[in-house]
């Protein structure tokens, strides 16, 4: 999650002349929304538009659950509280119960489905940890960029922008990477079986999960509190959410996209795509650098940004949260950003970038996505962020950040 939507948790506004005044944005976004629905299932597929549409869902779950990564890891080595790192204990469980046997499986309703099964070495490593420190910096992970910049959080954009830069920077230097400190992909499901990896695996969530609570009690560190409304139909239309629905609801978004993609959720990728095609508007040949060579890169740098699944679904995050931000009556862009903080964006958005890259994804593609597919990269990303995010935290007072 990113540290500063237009309204912090535990004080959302539900008045009703906010909700009115945010009656714009909310109704641009719906048209623009249904307009991207028509095209999409036109121009590329039926299947397109409705990954389209789960982006879309990811991106109101996001926001209005105010459900990260950022601020909870943050606050868990911090202080102590490990409210949201248990929540995202929920998130993989409910994932990894659907996800391995279809993995195993391998197809479903004449889909072939695959895992994000990446090398799992130094590059991991160094990449996650980087992405830690960026996230802590730049104040928000892969999907928490998108969805608080969809939010009204202008700060963000410096982050998104400098993503972008990082991801292509990281795109020209992974072939060395690749030669040198990759590793070798290890999935628990070909290694131990489905059941007894499924089994490990809700092990390790519910010990993660228990040590939390653990080091919570010790630091004497409390779960924060949401104020809500007490009309249950408007907390659920305006947020805030429980922290558990946004793990249910990020659960159903990577099954609906591996059922519907094939393969789990990613953000990144897209990044990487942007920046090149950006790149090679401007005449550079990105055409020849190693990465873009591969078949499944070069077909996507050549085609629309339609035709890419995480490109469409990273569109349908940002007008998401654009959606739920004016529903909540919270839309309100700040144009001014601190110098200090702006420094902090472009440096945390450039770690971001180039980290995920390297690290084979990010918070959703490798933590998320490579854990609840059995991908012991997941796992190694999740121990290196965790320590990214202590020296990231510690770094943030340096830019006029608060911990």
């Amino acid at each position: 999650m990113a540290d500063a939507i237009a309204v912090p948790r535990g004080t959302f506004a539900t008045t009703r002349s906010r909700h009115e005044s945010n009656l714009a944005p909310t109704a641009t976004a719906l048209l623009i929304i249904g307009a991207a629905v028509v095209y999409l299932r036109v121009a590329v597929s039926g299947r397109q538009s409705l990954l389209f549409l789960v982006g879309v869902a990811a991106g109101l779950v996001l926001y209005h659950a105010a459900f990260g990564f950022t601020s909870s890891w943050r606050h868990f080595v911090s202080s102590g509280r490990g409210d949201g790192l248990r929540a995202q204990m929920v998130m993989l469980a409910l994932t990894s119960i659907v996800f391995f046997p279809l993995l195993a499986r391998g197809e479903m309703f004449g889909q072939t489905l695959r895992g994000s099964i990446s090398p799992a070495g130094v590059s991991v490593i160094v990449g996650a940890f980087l992405f830690g420190v960026g996230m802590q910096l730049g104040g928000g992970c892969a999907s928490g960029t998108l969805y608080t910049a969809g939010g009204g959080n202008t700060r963000m954009l410096i982050t998104l922008l400098a993503f972008v830069a990082g991801s292509v920077v990281g795109t020209a230097h992974m072939p060395w990477w690749i030669a040198n400190a990759a590793g070798r992909p290890i999935s628990l499901i070909a290694t131990f079986g489905v059941w007894v990896a499924l089994a490990g695996s809700l092990a390790a969530f519910g010990a993660i999960a228990a040590l939390t609570v653990f080091i919570e009690r010790r630091a004497g560190a409390a779960p924060a509190r949401r104020a809500a409304s007490q009309d249950v139909a408007s907390r659920w239309l305006h947020g805030p959410w429980p922290l558990v629905a946004g793990a249910i609801g990020l659960a159903v978004v990577n099954i609906a996209t591996l059922l519907l993609s094939g393969r789990p959720w990613g953000v990144t990728s897209a990044f990487a795509l942007w920046g090149a095609k950006a790149l090679a508007a401007a005449g550079v040949n990105v055409g020849a650098w190693p990465y873009w060579t591969a078949p499944a890169q070069a077909a996507a740098l050549r085609a629309p940004v339609a035709a890419d699944v995480t490109s469409v679904m990273n569109f349908g995050i940002v007008l998401g949260a654009l959606t739920a931000s004016g529903l909540a009556g919270r839309f309100a862009p700040t144009w001014r950003v601190p110098g200090r903080s702006a420094a902090a964006a472009l440096i945390g958005g450039l770690f971001l970038g180039y980290g995920a890259r390297i690290a084979f994804g990010c918070n959703i593609g490798a933590y998320f996505g490579g854990i609840a597919s059995g991908s012991v990269h997941g796992w190694l990303w999740l121990a290196a962020a965790l320590v990214g995010t202590f020296a990231g935290t510690r770094l943030r007072p340096l830019f006029g950040l608060s911990h």
